[in-house]
């Protein structure tokens, strides 16, 4: 499993996470930032979440694609 995390208030809703990694990301229905989408969130939290390792790639490559750096992809 990876951790991942989101800044969300630096989050520009650019939409790239999501469309990059829409198993891992999707946009926020309340208030159109990114999220983790709830299967792999910690504790309901929309911020932070575990994933499987087979979609790491996926969401290291989402975090790299962002404009401002706000996702933080850890072992």
């Amino acid at each position: 499993m990876v951790k991942v995390t989101i800044d969300r208030p630096g989050c520009t809703s650019c939409e790239s996470c999501w469309t990059l990694c829409p198993d891992v990301f999707e946009e926020d229905p309340n208030d159109g930032l990114s999220s983790i989408t709830e299967k792999y969130r910690v504790d309901g939290n929309p911020a932070e979440g575990e994933v499987p390792d087979d979609l790491a790639d996926c969401a290291l490559e989402a975090a790299d694609a962002c404009p401002v750096a706000v996702i933080i992809v850890e072992d």
